[in-house]
């Protein structure tokens, strides 16, 4: 079987949590393959996401690991035998992994949670707004490919998974374009906080001891706590964070940022009141 030449982050978080199991019980990578049969390359290459593993191999593996949590096991399995091929396949090639990486892992959440401090959640941006985004980015991008990114942004909102959003009032009052898309984007957010899976809610500048302005994320709910996710942006892309001690971070995070804001209904009034301004 043909190595992969570039893993999906899915594929790679697979290898990451076989690799975890190993090193708990204490296996070297040679000592792995000795119990399972194979080659100390083959473990090598499953830990690297360079081939991939069979639900009767994982297994072994969980069992040679002494790993007892078999909610987790059948959640490796899941991820190990998952064949799906999803509509940003198209764009391989054509746009960063990063873009398709958060795309499958949306597509595979549990749920979904937002912070964002500067600019509105690309998953609720309209088209406009992410054109002037995309439009600002430095390198400057070519039109075709300005167009791309806002395709792909708009059929990421195609997915409906629970969402809970909380945007601070200083990326509703940033005009990434004119005023007239400030206002369109500011309608689209009081239409979309109205849908069943979207729960959304602002916090204002006029708010005493807010720490929160670092903690832009997403935070992506996997089908166990521990294979949660959290996306941070850096300047050559999107960084995926899944250490258990960091995950439990954010999600403190995220809690103090909820707790910060305005609930649902005078999130709403506050965003008519922006619109009102403008």
């Amino acid at each position: 079987m043909a190595l992969r030449q570039q893993p999906t982050a899915r594929q790679m978080r697979l290898a990451v949590e076989l690799r975890r199991l190993r090193d708990a019980a204490g296996l070297t990578a040679r000592e792995a393959a000795a119990l399972l049969g194979v080659s100390s390359a083959q473990i090598s290459q499953i830990e690297a996401g360079l081939t991939g593993v069979s639900d009767k191999r994982l297994r072994r593996l969980a069992s040679h690991y002494a790993c007892a949590d078999e909610e987790f096991i059948e959640a490796l399995v899941g991820m190990a035998t998952d064949r799906t091929r999803g509509w940003w396949e198209k764009y391989r090639g054509l746009l960063p992994t990063s873009f398709l990486d958060l795309s499958e892992l949306e597509h595979h959440a549990a749920f979904l949670r937002d912070v964002a401090i500067l600019f509105v959640p690309g998953r609720l941006q309209t088209a406009p707004y992410a054109r002037a985004v995309f439009s600002s980015r430095l390198p400057e991008l070519t039109d075709a490919e300005i167009e791309m990114r806002v395709l792909h942004r708009m059929t990421r909102q195609e997915h409906a998974v629970s969402y809970d959003v909380v945007i601070h009032e200083a990326a509703l009052r940033m005009r990434v374009s004119d005023r007239a898309t400030s206002k369109a984007q500011l309608a689209r957010l009081l239409e979309l906080s109205e849908a069943d899976h979207i729960t959304l809610r602002v916090v204002p500048f006029d708010l005493d001891s807010f720490v929160g302005a670092s903690g832009t994320m997403t935070y992506a709910g996997g089908p166990l706590p521990k294979l949660d996710t959290v996306v941070r942006d850096a300047p050559h892309g999107s960084v995926l964070i899944d250490s258990e001690a960091q995950l439990n971070t954010y999600r403190t995070s995220f809690r103090r940022v909820e707790a910060a804001s305005l609930d649902v209904a005078r999130s709403r009034d506050f965003i008519r009141k922006l619109m009102e301004e403008l």
